[in-house]
């Protein structure tokens, strides 16, 4: 069964109705043969649903670095590798070009976003400690939130404690020096730009406006 299969006969099955009332409306209508006509392929069609959205967060990440790069590339500016997929894919960088290497994150903050802050930081230390001397760019959705944390007093010990290989690497850069993110974030080492991609890729923040994509 492929995606849109799925997705039709998702959509018949719940007939349009919200979840809640859909459940509802099956709580009150105990013939369990009229139930469960149907039940199974709309039961195939759910679990290839989820897992389809289960890579939308790969989807958003590499189709968020298809659209934007044409709005971040310097006039001479090639691009040596890109890393569209999200995760671990052998590269050390989002984008490496022959002026900059760069980090993407597509990111709704909202609120409770402690894991969030954690892969932020990290990209952030993985790109100040990278021998480079390239122009590094973090580019990000809703800058404007993600520096009240990179501003704040997170301990970098809490941020990178899930990192193992960035936190030592980071420790054996700067030892001790810098207790807290803010600490680090305002100090000349760190040598990263951040570029809130709502303003430099038109349309970007009405198209999210609202949605909450997942964490990537």
């Amino acid at each position: 069964m492929d995606f849109s299969e799925a997705l039709k006969i998702y959509g018949a099955y719940r007939q349009g109705a919200s979840l809640t009332r859909w459940i509802s409306e099956r709580e009150s209508t105990l013939d369990l043969q009229t139930l469960s006509s149907g039940a199974l392929p709309a039961l195939e069609a759910a679990f290839e649903l989820k897992r389809s959205v289960s890579e939308l967060n790969t989807f958003i990440h590499a189709v968020g670095i298809i659209a934007s790069l044409p709005h971040l590339l310097a006039s001479g500016e090639v691009v040596e590798s890109v890393s569209l997929g999200a995760g671990n894919t052998g590269k050390d960088f989002d984008l490496e070009t022959n002026l900059s290497v760069a980090e993407f994150k597509f990111i709704t903050w909202k609120g409770n976003d402690a894991v969030r802050q954690d892969s932020l930081f990290a990209d952030l230390a993985k790109l100040c400690l990278h021998p480079s001397n390239k122009q590094k760019f973090l580019y990000l959705t809703g800058a404007d939130l993600a520096l009240k944390f990179l501003e704040g007093r997170r301990a970098i010990d809490s941020v990178l404690s899930r990192r193992t290989k960035i936190r030592e690497a980071f420790q054996n850069r700067f030892a001790s020096r810098f207790k807290t993110v803010g600490e680090f974030y305002r100090c000349d080492f760190n040598c990263v730009r951040l570029v809130d991609l709502y303003d430099v890729v038109p349309g970007l923040r009405q198209l999210i406006a609202g949605v909450n994509p997942p964490n990537t």
